[in-house]
């Protein structure tokens, strides 16, 4: 008996490790003699980093950066050295979880930080560069991140720009003259899975501001200021990629990837699948059991159940989830490659107290699985 557990991290409860371990336990409580495949998941946002060290055993490290609103945080990325590549959650140094909420402001916050750790990956020799960039607190297009990497933004005085996403209405030159020769040589990869363009009513700034902090004018200045941003881009690189799905991701950060950089977007369960190799690990197993701490119908639009789902089904493999909970709609993913789902508490309790005994809940949903699944092998 060969089971593939892969779940992704459960959010503010255990990461995609602590997770796949549990799960593990409660399975050998009843198959003893089972081959259990640790595999933990994520979706290119939070935990990304961690999922791919813990399943290819790389190297985390750790860099001080300037945070979303200027001030030094110490951000963790990746590092797989067999391979030269670099694994990158924007979300370590632009994200939104370093603000507090009173205090988000998607006009001056930035994504210098990020540019930051690509400098850093930059410099011990990086060949491949993934940038997961789910969870920002930024809206300046990428501008911030590009700064970092040597592209100068001038107003019209011809003083260096202020940060942030409002600032890119003032921009009247860009020069590409300090941009780092290096990134001409690394291969970058955008794991998300957002689709929107960068302005528009489905831009960066509509879709994506309010929760940043911006209010309905300040999403309307933002949206013009990086549709200006953008005009300026246009005169000085080959391309105009702000109508291309993804260059809304991340405030924009996802334009600046596409647009200097050369990135090709990837489904960020994708990417950590390839990367830990999971193809290959369900290939004769036969069961999957996968999960994430809400279990709805946004699972599928590419987050780590969907994923897991798509490549078992290629190989005819069973799918189970475990989820935090079942939201509404999960039962469409039963359309999609998953044979069943299953939520954590056995009876009423707080979100607080489901979190606290995640590993217990967890351990225990999985011996219940483990033990209808024998009798009905009988």
């Amino acid at each position: 008996m060969k089971i593939i557990i892969a779940p992704d991290s459960f959010k503010d409860s255990l990461s995609a490790e602590g997770v796949a371990l549990a799960i593990a336990e409660g399975l050998a409580q009843v198959w003893q003699s089972a081959q259990l495949v640790q595999c933990p998941m994520a979706d290119g946002g939070e935990g990304t980093v961690d999922a791919v060290l813990a399943a290819c055993h790389g190297e985390l490290r750790r860099q001080t950066v300037r945070g979303p609103l200027g001030v030094a945080v110490e951000a963790r990325w990746g590092w797989l050295a067999d391979s030269h590549t670099a694994i990158i959650e924007m979300a370590e140094a632009s994200g939104l979880q370093l603000v507090p909420p009173a205090q988000r402001d998607a006009c001056t916050s930035s994504t210098y930080g990020t540019g930051e750790l690509i400098r850093a990956a930059l410099d011990i020799g990086a060949q491949r560069i993934i940038l997961a960039i789910g969870g920002s607190a930024t809206n300046d297009g990428g501008a911030g991140a590009m700064q970092a990497l040597g592209v100068q933004l001038f107003d019209a005085e011809d003083q260096a720009l202020a940060p942030g996403g409002l600032a890119l209405a003032r921009l009247t030159r860009i020069s590409l003259e300090q941009l780092d020769p290096r990134l001409a040589q690394v291969r970058f990869e955008i794991a998300a899975d957002v689709n929107n363009p960068l302005c528009g009513p489905h831009g960066a700034s509509a879709i994506f501001g309010p929760q940043k902090g911006a209010n309905p004018q300040q999403v309307q200045q933002l949206d013009a200021a990086l549709g200006h941003f953008a005009d300026h881009c246009a005169k000085v690189l080959p391309k105009d990629v702000r109508d291309e799905p993804g260059s809304g991701a991340a405030g924009g950060l996802g334009f600046a990837a596409k647009a200097f950089l050369g990135a090709q977007f990837r489904a960020g369960v994708e990417v950590v699948a390839e990367l830990v190799g999971l193809d290959e690990a369900v290939r004769g197993a036969d069961l999957v059991i996968t999960g994430e701490g809400r279990f709805d119908a946004q699972t599928l639009r590419g987050k780590t159940p969907f994923g897991v789902a798509r490549i078992a089904q290629q190989h005819k493999v069973p799918v189970i989830v475990i989820a935090g909970t079942l939201g509404e709609g999960y039962e469409q993913m039963y359309a999609h490659g998953v044979d069943a789902a299953f939520a954590l508490p056995s009876g009423p309790m707080s979100l607080e107290q489901a979190c606290s005994e995640a590993p217990r809940l967890l351990r225990e949903r999985a011996s219940d699985i483990a033990r209808v699944w024998r009798l009905a092998a009988r």
